[in-house]
């Protein structure tokens, strides 16, 4: 029987570690190079269909392009976060649409796993399952929650990718259309490419009740593919950025003081008959502490 000695032990635990560091050097690497300036292609197409209704209306295929400048928010060790700014407009005149917000923390635990009905179950994971492993939560225009999953990035035959499975509110292009589902599983998976990266996505239609087994309506497949395209092509959103930084960091702010009660979060989709990113999109509103806080604590159902 093969002996260990202390020193092999130590050496072996030394050859770990230092695995475990250069495996993250390249996950960090990999998320913050979704970084920058794109040309994105949005591409979505129901493939399945699972109701018993000859009535039953797909939904249309969605082909779609935009300018998107993916700004780099925070850059910590264990946590990065990207704002995604979409460009729309003539080159000209254009206008800056704060899109979507995705944050990534490493060996993370505390999820927000979405329900239904515009509520989150708060979800503590154990140590052992994230060891190694990013939580990518993503949010609302607003910085509300949307969805957020854990799992390793993967790094073999010169691919780099990351993958989960979690649940969804549906997406906007589909939630003033269809009310027969209420849930969307998300299949997705981000994979960085030598022309920029792509968001790959195999997605359930669900309708969940509680107490009731989730009902599959359909399916779809989405392919966004973002190709890199000169950082001064998106200069607009940078600048916007530089502008509105201060703003978004308090309103930021304060979804993280939500979060930190870590219990279940339920969310008015309207206070005044008006939706939360209308507010805060008003750019000479909104602007401080003392007008943001209450205004999305307004929304946070007790």
């Amino acid at each position: 029987m093969k002996q260990f000695t202390l020193a092999s032990v130590l050496s072996l635990s030394c050859l770990f570690s230092i695995q475990a560091q250069n495996k993250k050097k390249q996950d960090i690497e990999a998320i913050k190079s979704m970084c920058g300036c794109y040309e994105v292609t949005f591409n979505f197409a129901e493939t399945f269909e699972y109701v018993e209704d000859s009535a039953y209306v797909p939904s249309e295929t969605k082909h779609e392009r935009g300018l998107e400048w993916v700004q780099l928010v925070e850059d910590g060790r264990d946590k990065i976060s990207m704002q995604h700014l979409l460009i729309v407009g003539s080159k000209e005149h254009p206008y800056i649409v704060k899109h979507w917000r995705q944050d990534w923390e490493y060996e993370n635990s505390d999820i927000y796993d979405y329900d239904h009905d515009n509520t989150w179950k708060f979800v503590t994971l154990p140590a052992k399952q994230v060891k190694g492993q990013w939580t990518q939560k993503v949010f609302q225009v607003d910085d509300s929650p949307r969805y957020q999953g854990s799992a390793s990035w993967v790094h073999v035959d010169g691919r780099h990718f990351w993958e989960n499975e979690t649940s969804a509110p549906l997406p906007r292009r589909e939630y003033t259309q269809r009310s027969d589902y209420n849930v969307t599983l998300r299949r997705n998976r981000h994979e960085i490419v030598d022309y920029g990266w792509i968001h790959d996505q195999d997605n359930d239609k669900i309708l969940r009740e509680d107490g009731e087994e989730d009902v599959i309506i359909a399916q779809e497949k989405g392919y966004d593919v973002y190709r890199r395209v000169d950082d001064s092509e998106c200069n607009a959103a940078r600048e916007y950025w530089e502008k509105n930084k201060e703003k978004w960091s308090l309103v930021r702010a304060k979804w993280e003081e939500v979060f930190a009660r870590k219990k279940e979060l339920s969310l008015e989709e309207k206070v005044d008959n008006k939706p939360l990113y209308k507010s805060l999109f008003e750019e000479d509103a909104f602007n401080t502490p003392e007008e943001i806080n209450p205004l999305i604590e307004s929304f946070v159902k007790e």
